[in-house]
């Protein structure tokens, strides 16, 4: 097999592709005037998210990003959307101090980045290979998740229905 047809259809390319698509779909998010194509966007994006974690052998942190990031949460941002109504916002002209005070606020996040990674001297080392054997993810974040964690989690799941009544009763017009 040649370089070019190996390179093509090794793993390489694969994670290229999901990245290009998890970036530019995340960009999109951001960039989007109207909240049902952002959020769809969005929606792209945490998908294209959840091939990379299935190229990384992290098959329940995928299935999970797609269940509860792309799936639930989604539809609840989408029914929110919906539900307020909210319109697309109106462009607005770009002053050139929000332009340099961007320009400057990126520049020192570029900077802070490169400053972190040159310090970072166990960043150049491989990653030592994996422990040989079944590996049941699921079931230890699940016992750990349900016996060290399960207070938490309950709280969390009562923040989040309190949180949908919340909407929906803020939401809701007066009929006259």
């Amino acid at each position: 097999m040649t370089p070019i047809l190996y390179w093509i259809f090794s793993a390489r390319v694969f994670f290229w592709i999901f990245s290009a698509l998890t970036l530019g779909f995340g960009a999109a998010t951001i960039l989007n005037r109207n909240p049902v194509a952002s959020a769809l966007s969005l929606v792209v994006s945490l998908l294209s998210l959840s091939a990379l974690f299935f190229s990384l052998e992290a098959y329940f942190i995928a299935v999970i990003q797609i269940l509860v990031y792309a799936g639930a949460v989604m539809v609840l941002f989408l029914f929110i959307i919906m539900l307020l109504d909210i319109k697309a916002e109106q462009r607005r002209p770009l002053s050139l101090p929000v332009l340099f005070g961007g320009g400057a606020v990126i520049g020192l996040f570029i900077s802070q980045i490169t400053l972190v990674l040159r310090s970072f001297p166990a960043g150049n080392k491989p990653f030592p290979p994996l422990a040989a054997g079944p590996l049941l993810d699921a079931q230890n974040i699940g016992m750990t998740l349900f016996s060290a964690y399960n207070l938490p989690f309950q709280v969390v799941g009562v923040l989040i229905l309190v949180a949908s009544i919340g909407v929906v009763v803020l939401s809701t017009r007066e009929l006259k």
